[in-house]
């Protein structure tokens, strides 16, 4: 335990610690950004195609096809970080780093990293936390046209039956 906190008490941020963690996030960023705008942009043509007859379960389908792309931009994203991680001999191997920078884009799980690179730990936390909000906001908004839209449906549907018994 005293090694521990000797070890701890020797550690010092660096800048160039600093400086690749803040590319990492940038990259992370500008990479989920192009795949969001890509995704939205499949999703629209989807929507847009569908518009006229589209039942619930097409509706449910696009909101999990949107779904599905960005975690497939998530995990590209830790891909990123991942290979960062071997390449400066942080990690044993593609495998350990890809699947410790996943939790540790989760927030599920710290301590992996050498203490050279313990900031990048926090800092793909925060990435996570970035991206995840951001898919978040933009799935909320697709699923709350699918409802919106559900819903001038059912109230159409009403209307012409209630037109139709007069």
């Amino acid at each position: 335990m005293h090694q521990f906190l000797e070890r701890d008490l020797t550690y010092v941020i660096r800048l160039d610690e600093v400086l690749w963690g803040s590319l990492l996030l940038a990259l992370t960023l500008v990479i989920h950004g192009t795949a969001l705008v890509r995704t939205l942009g499949a999703s629209t043509v989807l929507m847009e195609r569908t518009k006229q007859d589209r039942p619930g379960y097409m509706s449910m389908g696009i909101l999990v096809f949107t779904a599905l792309m960005i975690v497939l931009a998530n995990l590209f994203e830790v891909i990123v970080w991942a290979t960062f991680f071997v390449w400066k001999e942080a990690q044993p191997n593609i495998f350990s780093a890809f699947y410790n920078s996943l939790l540790n884009f989760t927030t599920l799980q710290a301590g992996y990293l050498p203490p050279r690179w313990r900031l990048l730990e926090g800092m793909l936390g925060i990435c996570g936390l970035l991206t995840f909000a951001w898919s978040t906001s933009i799935l909320s908004s697709l699923a709350h046209g699918f409802m919106e839209e559900a819903i001038a449906q059912e109230k159409e549907k009403r209307g012409s039956k209630l037109a139709i018994t007069k």
